[in-house]
């Protein structure tokens, strides 16, 4: 908690009312190969660098959402997730080319919107040759995010289809990936040292692996992340209570370390 507090009020000021403006730099240039490119986002032949944030993800995970293009959806996510990393094009070209990829994605958003993100991490799961957790609770995110943004649909003012009689499932969907995994493994791993267990790092290093969680560690993993955001909330350091994706934020950046 200490640790926490002390980044929400150092270099974590700028996230007190939520992660939307944590952004990362990408090569518009370098994804010129990649179809279904998002209007949203900037064109493709633009030289040099550009930054995007997680609230631009969302607007354009919303506009693709709206014209019922989630491969756009998809892509979006993907580009803030790789950043400038030079292979991502190359491996999302494949996904965008497996013939489930559109209809594993509408199916999705359809769960997330009716039954929630655990259910809707549960579908994707081995749906789409290529693309894995760490990916897809990204795609799951933004969408996410893109439901509670659209005000105008929550009043049915547009024709988004069901959210005004269908609200989504708590918890919300964050982002779970190898990085945030290790931090969740460092702290079972302590919580189990603390309890007397022999064998608590390695059923850590188990239930935590670098990849390929189950639902229910997704479900776990969500239902942590909610706790300890309502207990950090609570605990008179300004920590935005509705918001966990600060948390989640927090763990990727290395924040917080249980193993120290």
């Amino acid at each position: 908690m200490r640790a926490l507090g002390l980044w929400l009020a150092g270099s974590g000021a700028r996230y007190a009312a939520g992660a939307g403006g944590h952004a990362v730099e990408y090569k518009p240039a370098q994804w010129s190969g990649v179809e279904s490119w998002p209007v949203e986002l900037p064109e493709r032949s633009r030289t040099g660098t550009a930054r995007i944030s997680r609230d631009q993800v969302a607007a354009a995970t919303r506009g693709a959402a709206e014209r019922s293009q989630w491969s756009e959806a998809l892509v979006a996510a993907y580009v803030w997730g790789q950043g400038r990393t030079g292979y991502g094009p190359h491996r999302l070209k494949e996904i965008l080319a497996e013939p489930t990829v559109d209809d594993a994605l509408a199916t999705a958003g359809d769960t997330l919107r009716l039954e929630g993100a655990v259910a809707a991490y549960g579908g994707l799961r081995g749906a789409v040759k290529g693309l894995g957790p760490a990916f897809f609770t990204k795609f799951l995110y933004f969408l996410d995010q893109a439901y509670l943004l659209d005000q105008a649909y929550l009043l049915g003012q547009v024709s988004f289809p069901d959210l005004a009689t269908d609200a989504p499932v708590a918890p919300r969907a964050l982002i779970l990936d190898q990085r945030v995994a290790r931090v969740m493994r460092a702290h079972a791993a302590r919580v189990g040292v603390d309890m007397g267990l022999a064998s608590a790092s390695d059923v850590a290093a188990w239930i935590w692996s670098d990849g390929r969680w189950t639902s229910h560690r997704y479900g776990v993993y969500l239902e942590w992340i909610h706790s300890v955001t309502e207990q950090l909330a609570s605990a008179g350091i300004g920590w935005p209570g509705s918001r966990p994706d600060v948390l989640e934020l927090a763990l990727f950046d290395g924040v917080w370390n249980p193993a120290s």
